[in-house]
């Protein structure tokens, strides 16, 4: 993996496209992508096939504008011909094309002029929540110069498309505010949580686990969601309407994470956890689920991994390190987060960029895998 940011890089014009622009960890993976590959002289167009509000928003903080195709589409996972077209003639001029999720990349090798090389990412497992397109999936891999996946699912996913090995690489996210701050006034003992309020993310087995606890900590639930008001009235139920705070969605929640006793990520479904990363780098211990990417991510003693929906197991691992027991070497965690900061990760994107514009779209040999 290139350390170093690239030297003597001919400035390239970048039309990013993806399938849906709201607030998420894809999204802001993608975002924070273009705002550090900025210095090395990339100018980004960002293309969105659905956007939300809320999304365009966190892209004006990035300082990347957005031009939106449709709302609400679901076009991350459906193909559609329309958004191909939509995008033909605002791909014309583009030295490089990254589409990040299905509909997107789908399109956009459908309507990628000639001689551009087109790379695609996998945020996530692929699920077809909207109807089954690995017909058309597997139609327009070859057109993929590479394939960026995040977590295994998305690795087997990409292999069953039939895309080469030589052009299949590990997704690598930027994850800031590992030197943040504690906010003051935040309340200590305390749990954290920071994702979306999804049932894919888990917040409910969380909750569940809190309050077997003989002596619950307060809990902040960062992020926004379709469980927030569930979530709610459950805290209610279970006798934790004052230890459970619910913030909402947060621009850095470092500033939250920093100084807690313990991070949770309870996901049922998780290809690589941000917040689990930022935590390590903040040296907050950190239990996981034994999910899909990770116990790849608190590996070699950085974290503490227990089954998904099992809220006992859940439990005792927060108590034994509410105790001070079994805690992870902190010296563990903040060296594995430091490989994801945007001075070690925009390289590896931008050689990888240069290298396919400057050998016409051939892969092989672009960067190393370890």
């Amino acid at each position: 993996m290139a350390d170093q940011p690239s030297t003597g890089l001919r400035p390239l014009t970048v039309a990013r496209v993806i399938g849906v622009i709201e607030r998420g960890g894809a999204q802001l993976s993608a975002l924070r992508l273009s705002a550090a590959l900025r210095s090395d002289g990339f100018v980004t167009r960002l293309y969105a096939g659905d956007a939300t509000a809320e999304g365009i928003a966190l892209a004006a903080t990035f300082d990347v504008p957005v031009e939106a195709f449709a709302r609400h589409a679901h076009l991350q996972w459906v193909p559609s011909t329309d958004f191909a077209e939509w995008l033909r003639p605002r791909l014309a001029g583009a030295d490089l094309v990254h589409a990040h999720m299905f509909g997107a990349w789908w399109a956009a090798a459908a309507a990628v002029p000639d001689g551009v090389p087109l790379v695609a990412t996998e945020h996530n497992a692929v699920t077809w929540p909207h109807g089954d397109y690995v017909t058309e999936a597997r139609a327009a891999a070859p057109r993929i110069a590479a394939f960026f996946t995040h977590g295994p699912a998305a690795r087997t996913f990409a292999d069953s498309l039939g895309v080469p090995a030589e052009r299949l690489f590990e997704g690598r996210s930027i994850v800031e505010g590992i030197d943040a701050r504690p906010l003051p006034g935040l309340p200590s003992p305390r749990v954290t949580f920071a994702g979306r309020l999804h049932p894919e993310k888990g917040p409910d087995v969380l909750l569940e686990a809190l309050a077997m606890l003989p002596d619950p900590p307060a809990m902040l639930l960062l992020g926004d969601g379709p469980l927030r008001e569930s979530l709610t009235a459950r805290s209610v139920a279970l006798g934790l309407a004052d230890r459970v705070l619910l913030p909402g969605w947060v621009r850095s929640p470092g500033s939250y994470i920093a100084g807690a006793t313990v991070h949770v990520v309870p996901s049922r479904e998780e290809a690589w956890s941000q917040s689990a990363v930022l935590a390590l780098g903040l040296r907050v211990p950190v239990v996981g689920t034994a999910v899909e990417g990770l116990p790849a991510t608190l590996a070699e003693g950085r974290g503490v991994l227990v089954p998904p929906e099992n809220p006992e197991e859940l439990a005792h691992a927060i108590d034994e390190l509410l105790h001070g027991r079994g805690v992870p070497d902190p010296v563990l965690g903040r060296g594995y987060a430091e490989r994801f900061t945007p001075e070690r990760i925009a390289p590896y994107y931008a050689d990888t960029y240069q290298r396919l514009t400057l050998s016409g779209a051939e892969i092989s040999g672009v960067v190393s895998r370890n």
